[in-house]
């Protein structure tokens, strides 16, 4: 009897999996089975594919040009072509896209995506046989006859545009196309290109920043990138003869910035605001995208703020940080509605190995732009009450979690434009350089007591591009009570050059076995291999004076 029944469940067994190889091969072929068994099949993209690409283009002095087409078939990728920069000319991409379930017998799956004055058939070996159908402006799609196509990893299932002859993209199964758009000489000023995504959009997840086995962890700050859509221009150059007089702005910064993540090798990288010039950044995605991807392929993880340029662009503030969440090795949040601004939050810098324990917090909030009362408080705007009490709620509830941790806990806080309290920074309590006065806000929040009240040691911005300095608050009897630090401007996309004044970048070092924070900067130009004015900020969890 058992051997019967073992027999049967054999042969049962057998039985079903040849039923199961016969309805996937009829499947690929006729697609028999139901959309909701499709989703969970391998190589298959639940949601939207690509069916047609095409461009349109029109003018303002022709009523007979229109860049619209019919919405029902149509959709159009929300970014003019010419970035609003053709006074009469503009132009835009447009998709056909269907649900995979939709799919008729008549519609075809986008398979690849080229840009070419001539057939790609003709210009790559091995493709003469391959059908491409050719598009305005040299875009050319290959199309997959074949409805079961959108199961293939192939599939178009997103089309972008993003601008500049230095246009990257970071996303994961994004990829973009070479060479531009072809729109003509007054359309290529900012050089369109097309990038496409294939599958189903990545889910990201947030990387946990740990401290090394050592004990150590490294925090570079990185401010006023300042960069721009396409290569931008150089402001204030030092020296003003390099490298011929030639200077493009963004390839210069990132150079820069680049080098320095691969020299010094940071555990985290802090962008404390004005990444984007707003003013020069039409497509501010594609300004995104460029310090995006230093980090990216460097498996680095980057935490942002914003200052106050950075949303003159094409992106509100909550625009930029919706984009940014969602790219690789990001842990910029936007924050709690309750409190003002976008992008107050914290990070956790866990203790090492597998502890949960946080070892060092970090605090960033946003310092927002311009004074909203200019007649009774001219200049920048500041922290307003709801993110000061969220500051002192959140760094209160955490408390007791961090008594947990075994060595001493410590924290930090970044911030964009500087506290008023910079201004009151005295020479002989200064390591640095002081060559502008300290741009701060008109009004007072009180933010600086608030961080001293709840022991964070140290405090640093940016937005002032040639202060570098780091100055020591004391209170009235005369004790440290904190040190306010400058990272210095980093892009040569904004302003610089003052007295010879070279672009740098600010790192921390934390030794979590000592309790301990040493600061120094690295330069662009000059002396390059050295720690710039290297000081201990911390020891054993306590400030250390000059």
């Amino acid at each position: 009897m058992t051997r019967r029944i073992v027999r049967t469940a054999i042969q049962l067994g057998v039985l079903g999996f040849i039923a199961l190889i016969l309805i996937l091969v009829l499947d690929n072929r006729y697609r028999v089975l139901p959309s909701a068994i499709h989703a969970h099949l391998p190589a298959h993209h639940p949601g939207l594919v690509i069916t047609d690409i095409t461009l349109t283009k029109c003018s303002t002095l022709s009523v007979l040009t229109s860049c619209s087409l019919d919405p029902d078939l149509w959709h159009k990728v929300d970014k003019d072509l010419y970035l609003n920069s053709g006074w009469l000319s503009h132009a835009y991409i447009h998709v056909q896209r269907r649900r995979e379930e939709e799919l008729r017998p008549e519609d075809s799956v986008v398979i690849d995506v080229k840009v070419s004055r001539a057939d790609p058939a003709a210009l790559e070996r091995g493709q003469l046989e391959e059908k491409w159908e050719s598009r305005p402006s040299g875009i050319w799609i290959k199309r997959s006859a074949q409805r079961h196509a959108s199961d293939s990893q192939k599939a178009i299932t997103a089309v972008d545009v993003l601008f500049g002859a230095d246009a990257v993209e970071p996303r994961l199964g994004w990829e973009i196309k070479d060479p531009a758009i072809l729109l003509g000489s007054s359309g290529e000023t900012y050089e369109a290109r097309l990038t496409v995504r294939r599958g189903t959009p990545s889910i990201v997840e947030k990387p946990t920043p740990r401290i090394g086995k050592d004990g150590k962890f490294k925090i570079m700050q990185v401010s006023d990138l300042h960069l721009s859509t396409g290569l931008g221009k150089c402001r204030d150059p030092e020296p003003p003869g390099h490298n011929g007089g030639r200077c493009d702005a963004d390839t210069r910064t990132l150079d820069f910035v680049g080098s320095l993540l691969d020299k010094e090798k940071p555990d985290l990288v802090v962008l404390s605001g004005d990444q984007v010039n707003g003013e020069t950044a039409p497509d501010a995605q594609s300004a995104v995208f460029k310090f995006a991807e230093l980090f990216i392929k460097r498996q680095v993880p980057y935490a942002t703020i914003f200052g106050n340029h950075d949303d003159e662009g094409s992106l509100s503030r909550s625009g930029l940080m919706s984009l940014t969440e969602q790219l690789p090795y990001s842990l910029s949040e936007a924050g709690p509605g309750s409190a003002d601004g976008v992008g107050n939050y914290i990070v956790e810098v866990r203790a090492r190995g597998s502890s949960q324990h946080s070892a060092l917090t970090l605090y960033l909030l946003d310092t927002h732009g311009y004074s909203p009362d200019e007649r009774q408080f001219r200049g920048y705007d500041w922290l307003k009450r709801s993110q000061i009490e969220w500051f002192k709620e959140t760094a209160q509830g955490l408390k007791r979690e961090h008594k947990e941790y075994t060595h001493v806990h410590m924290d930090m806080a970044f911030i964009h434009i500087p506290l008023p309290e910079y201004r009151d920074a005295q020479e002989n309590d200064m390591v640095g350089t002081r060559t502008e006065p300290p741009t701060a806000p008109g009004f007072n929040s009180g933010f600086r007591d608030a961080l001293v009240d709840e022991g964070v040691l140290l405090v640093s911005c940016g937005h002032d591009h040639v202060n570098d300095y780091c100055a020591l608050e004391k209170h009235a009897n005369g004790k440290p009570a904190l040190w306010m630090c400058y990272a210095g401007g980093s892009g040569f996309g904004g302003y610089g050059g003052w007295n010879g004044y070279h672009r740098r970048v600010r790192f921390f070092d934390v030794d979590a076995n000592e309790a301990r924070i040493t600061t120094y900067k690295r330069l662009e130009y000059g002396d390059t291999e050295r720690r710039i004015d290297e000081q201990i900020v911390a020891e054993g969890g306590k400030l250390v004076p000059l």
